[in-house]
This record gives C-alpha cells, structure tokens and sequence, in this order.
C-alpha cells in the first residue's frame, strides 16, 4: 500500500459515519447469509449479522457434522431452517445465500474468498485474511475485479472510542512520538501438551479440512481452535492479534510500510510443547523516525501498563493507551493533562456488522470501514515479523517491489498448495 492508498483509506476510516440502520435498510430486500466455519469466531459473527433487520441464516458449511448438527439445531431452536453442507462449493452453486461468512482456518480464506467472490456473493472474512502475502495479494486482486462488498473481520474499526483514540493522537498533544507498543498477553490460553496422532473422529472430513496444507496424520492438536499454533494453517499470536493492535499502531502514525524488520523469540513457557509458533516474542519495525514494537506471550496476563492487550504512542508528553476496554493519556511530569479511562459506548462486532449489512444495502464499498485493502496490508505487516522470526535475520523491505532484499526470507512470502490444489487464477 503506497502513501496515496493510506490517505485514502485513511481519509474513509476518519469520515465514514454512521447512518441510521433503518434508513441503509429501508426497502432493502432479504439477505439471506451462509455461514462457513461454524465452530468458534463464526458463529459469533453469525449471531451478531442476525441482529440486522432483514437477514436471515439459510446455510451452514463445515467439514465436522457434528457442528453442523449443534449448530443447525441451535437455529432450529429459534425458529431458523438451515440446509447445511460440508463443501463451501456445493453451498455457493445453490442460489440460497446472498452473503457468505468465511471463518475458517486461515490456509482455507484464499480459496473460499475467492470462490465466493465469483459466484458473485458479498463476504464478511475473518483475520487475518490469509496465511501468506501472496494468497493475500491475490484476494485484493479478485475482490478488486468483482462487484462484490467484502468485510474483513477487524471490529475495532468500526468502535467510535479507538477513532477518538487515534483522533488524539493526530492531534498532536502528545508531542514527538518516538516510539508504539502494541501488544498481546494471553493468560487464558496455556501451552499445548504433545498428544500422539489419532483416528479421525467420527463426522470429521479430514481431507477437506487439511485442504491445500501438507498431509499429515489427524492429531488433536492441530484441530479447531488449537490450528493457530501451526505454521500449516496459521501463523500464531503475531497474525491473530497482531491485525488488531499493529492495525491502529499504523493508523496512529499515518505510515505503511517499514524500512526493516527484525524478531526475537522462541517456545519459551514451554519448549516441548506441541505448537510450533513462539510464545514468546518480540519484533522491531523501523519507520525514518521512530519504531514500532510487537510483543506477545502465551500463559501470561501481565502486558504492558497492566493490560493484556493494547497499542500505546509514546510521545515526548505523554502516552496514549488503547485496547478494547477504551483509551487514558499518561502524562509525562508537567508536560500536559492527564485524560482518564474513556469506555467504549457500543459492541464492536455489531456495529462492524451493521456496517457491513449498510455497505451491501446501498451497494458502497466505500462505506465500508475495513474492506478487503485494509485486512490484506495489515495481514502481510503481521507476515513479515513472523518471516524475520522464521529466517533469524533482520529483513529490509522494499516497498516499491513489495518484497524483501533477501531472496530466503522471500520465499516465505509464497503459498505452498499441495494435495492437488492450486492457487487461484485472478
């Protein structure tokens, strides 16, 4: 993304208010929304999209049954009929879905966004948008040659108290901003004990859920929530919470791309664990004038300024903080006014979704307050700490060619389909 798309996604991103929910859908006709990916963060988003006025579930996809057949009764429960499929394919071929929810692992985005995005469905996609800057590129490219309105899945967005947040920071009363910190500290989630590989369970199609990822036997580990901690199919802490954080480290200081890169980290809390991601890390980002920082840690609650998640400006004033629990200003001694905790007032996933149904109702992609631009520039900033993890090295990028200057760390910048799959032509 060059200094001219910044602006303007920028210039949305600051602009772009909300509307009335009843006037966007006044007249509107029903949509009625498939869900791929029913387990975790999808269903979540699928009961968020049902609070809008005119939408309806008409479709669940999933390669496990037995989710299929919680879910699909879950609905029935609330009155709501559902055909259900394990292929997304079969899904998209039956005119039963106007919009798609794609919240599978993210080696299964790139495939399925662009399946959707031809068969001419709008698409609420899940973070990060795909598990390596070429898949990324490809989906900017097809969502670009599509008529389609594709949501990426970053709700804090759409939060009035993180605009406000950035608003301060824009306005300079934090003075020369030399250093941000963004950050994730999961205490919830401890390290993965090492289990032997096992049969497929019952239900599971294993075959469709490894998708273009190297074959492997079937191990618990490696399934549902716990594929995050495998470079297959994810790229653990630095893209699943660093999309979030690293997203308004940018926004914050108007910048895209960094000079370099470099990381440090490693399975520290546990080195036998089963995962293969760190849980411990840290990556530099140079800018011309300052730097930004990421840090996460598996099994701790304790982050910086006593939050476990966050972003935070650093100025020669004071210091902004900002996570999901709102935003304070830190004063340096005798510099400027302290500001107290300010609380965010809405549900960030059910404004992003009402966004989202607001974009498709008056068919504006500009409305949007995380298109598909924003989710893959932040995706593959998240990529290239995860790749100076990878390779050991500091890695300069060259924004201009879009690729590093060094030709291993660029081999990581590529999608390995295997199991007869191939990357798709855009």
């Amino acid at each position: 993304m060059n200094r001219k798309d910044f602006i303007k996604i920028s210039s949305i991103f600051a602009a772009s208010a909300f509307m009335p929910f009843s006037e966007a859908l006044a007249g509107q006709a029903l949509l009625r929304v498939g869900l791929i990916g029913a387990h975790g963060m999808g269903w979540a988003n699928l009961n968020a999209i049902l609070k809008n006025a005119n939408v309806r579930c008409t479709a669940l996809c999933d390669v496990d049954e037995n989710v299929l057949e919680k879910r699909s009764a879950e609905l029935a429960e609330r009155g709501i009929k559902v055909k259900t499929f394990v292929s997304h394919q079969d899904m998209l071929a039956e005119d039963i879905v106007d919009v798609v929810i794609i919240a599978t692992p993210d080696h299964w985005h790139c495939l399925q966004l662009i399946d959707a995005v031809k068969s001419g469905k709008h698409v609420y996609l899940e973070k990060p948008i795909g598990n390596s800057v070429q898949e990324c590129d490809l989906m900017v490219k097809a969502v670009d040659n599509s008529s389609s309105i594709v949501q990426v899945g970053q709700w804090q967005r759409s939060q009035q108290h993180f605009r406000d947040a950035i608003d301060f920071v824009h306005s300079g009363k934090l003075g020369k901003v030399r250093t941000v910190k963004a950050w994730s500290y999961v205490d919830w989630k401890k390290t993965i004990d090492k289990k032997p590989d096992a049969p497929v369970p019952a239900g599971v199609h294993y075959d469709r859920w490894l998708g273009p990822a190297p074959r492997r036997p079937f191990n618990p580990n490696r399934f549902h929530f716990e594929f995050r901690w495998f470079w297959d199919y994810a790229g653990g802490l630095m893209t699943d919470w660093g999309v979030h954080m690293l997203d308004y480290a940018l926004l914050g200081m108007k910048v895209s791309d960094p000079i370099s890169v470099m990381a440090s980290g490693g399975k520290y809390a546990d080195p036998n664990g089963a995962a293969e991601t760190p849980d411990t890390m840290n990556v530099v980002y140079e800018f011309e004038d300052f730097s930004i920082q990421w840090e996460h840690a598996l099994g701790l609650g304790l982050g910086p300024y006593g939050r476990n998640h966050g972003v935070a400006f650093i100025g020669n004033n004071g210091t902004l903080v900002l996570n999901r629990d709102g935003w304070e200003v830190i004063p340096e001694k005798g510099k400027m006014e302290a500001v107290s905790l300010q609380k965010p007032k809405d549900n960030g996933l059910d404004v992003h979704m009402q966004n989202f149904v607001q974009a498709i109702a008056k068919r504006d992609r500009n409305l949007l307050h995380a298109p598909i631009h924003v989710g893959a520039h932040i995706a593959n900033f998240c990529q290239m700490g995860n790749i100076a993890y990878r390779t050991g090295e500091k890695l300069y990028w060259d924004k201009t060619k879009h690729k590093f200057t060094d030709k291993k760390a660029n081999s990581y910048l590529l999608a390995e389909y295997q199991n007869g799959y191939k990357l798709p032509k855009v």
